[in-house]
C-alpha cells in the first residue's frame, strides 16, 4: 500500500527540478477597445495613431482624385502632383521668400497681440471693477468679423504690411483677451486668499495669479495662433504682392489648382510646426505638469 505524503503535502511535478519554484501565471490586462472612455495611451502609440491618421487623410485624397472623372481631375490634383508643385515653387520661384514673409507677418502680429492681451486679461481677472469696465467692450468686439475690416484698413494704412498685420492682429486679439480672462478666473480662489492672509501686496497677488494661470495662458495662445493662420490668406489679399496668400491668389487667376492646394498644404504644415513649438515650450517651461500626469 502506497504511503501518503507526510503532512498532506501535494506531490511534486515529475518534470520539475529539485528546488525549482512554481511560476505564477503572467497577468495580462484586458485589451482596451478603440473607443475606450477615459482610456490611456503610451507615447509610442500616440505617435503611431497620429501618423496613421495622416496616412488615412492622404489616402482618401488620392482615392478622391482617381475617382474624379478624367476631364475634372485638374481641379482635384493628386497628392504627388501637389507635392511636386511645392518642390518646384521652392526650387524655381523663390517660394521660400514668400513663406518667410508670411511667417514674419503671423508671428509679429501675434506677438504684439499677446503683448497687450496677456497683461490686460490678467488685469481684468484680478480686479473685478476693471473687468466690469472693460469686458463688455472687448467681448463685443469678438463678434465683429475681422475680414470686414480689410477695406477700411486699406483706406487707413494703404497697401502696406501694416494693414495686413493689423488684420491679423484684429483676428485674434479680442478672442485672446477673453481666453486669458477665463484662464485667470479659473485660478483657485483659495490660492489668492492664502496670499492675502499672509500679507501679500496687490502687485504680489497679481504675480501669484499670473504664475498659477501661466500654463493655461500658454495653451490659449497656442490655440489662438491657429486662428491667426486662418486669416493669413485674407490678410495677404490686400494688394497681393508677396506671401503665401499672394501666390495662391495669382494661381487662382489662371486656375492653377495644384499651386493653390500647395499653398494650403504649406500653411497646414507650418501651422502644425507652430503648434508643436508651443507644446515643446510648455514642456520646458512647466515640467511639473508632465510629472503630475
Amino acid at each position: 500500500m502506497a504511503q501518503g505524503h507526510a503532512g498532506g503535502t501535494p506531490p511534486s511535478d515529475a518534470n520539475s527540478q529539485p528546488g525549482e519554484a512554481a511560476l505564477a501565471p503572467v497577468f495580462k490586462p484586458p485589451r482596451q477597445p478603440f473607443l475606450e472612455v477615459l482610456g490611456s495611451l503610451t507615447q509610442r502609440r500616440t505617435v503611431v495613431l497620429g501618423v496613421a491618421g495622416v496616412i488615412i487623410f492622404f489616402a482618401v485624397w488620392e482615392v478622391a482624385h482617381y475617382a474624379t472623372p478624367a476631364e475634372k481631375q485638374r481641379f482635384l490634383p493628386a497628392v504627388e502632383q501637389v507635392v511636386a508643385e511645392i518642390a518646384y515653387l521652392f526650387a524655381e520661384k523663390n517660394f521660400i521668400a514668400d513663406v518667410g514673409t508670411s511667417l514674419y507677418r503671423i508671428y509679429a502680429s501675434f506677438f504684439v497681440a499677446s503683448l497687450i492681451a496677456v497683461p490686460l486679461g490678467v488685469f481684468m481677472g484680478c480686479f473685478v471693477k476693471a473687468r466690469a469696465l472693460i469686458s463688455p467692450t472687448t467681448g463685443g468686439w469678438r463678434y465683429l468679423p475681422a475680414a470686414s475690416f480689410a477695406p477700411l484698413l486699406l483706406v487707413w494704412f494703404g497697401p502696406t504690411d501694416f494693414a495686413k498685420m493689423a488684420l491679423l492682429f484684429l483676428g485674434c486679439f479680442f478672442f485672446l483677451v477673453a481666453l486669458i480672462l477665463d484662464n485667470t478666473l479659473a485660478v483657485q480662489r483659495e490660492l489668492v486668499e492664502s496670499g492675502l492672509t499672509m500679507g501679500a501686496k496687490r502687485r504680489q497677488v497679481v504675480g501669484i495669479t499670473f504664475r498659477a494661470a501661466a500654463p493655461a495662458i500658454l495653451d490659449s495662445m497656442r490655440n489662438m495662433i491657429a486662428v491667426a493662420w486662418t486669416y493669413l490668406v485674407i490678410a495677404e489679399i490686400i494688394v497681393a504682392t508677396d506671401g503665401i496668400g499672394a501666390v495662391m491668389m495669382r494661381a487662382a487667376r489662371f486656375l492653377h489648382v495644384d499651386i493653390m492646394m500647395g499653398g494650403i498644404l504649406t500653411i497646414g504644415v507650418l501651422g502644425v510646426l507652430t503648434d508643436i513649438s508651443f507644446r515643446v515650450a510648455s514642456r520646458i517651461l512647466f515640467p511639473y505638469l508632465r510629472v503630475r500626469r
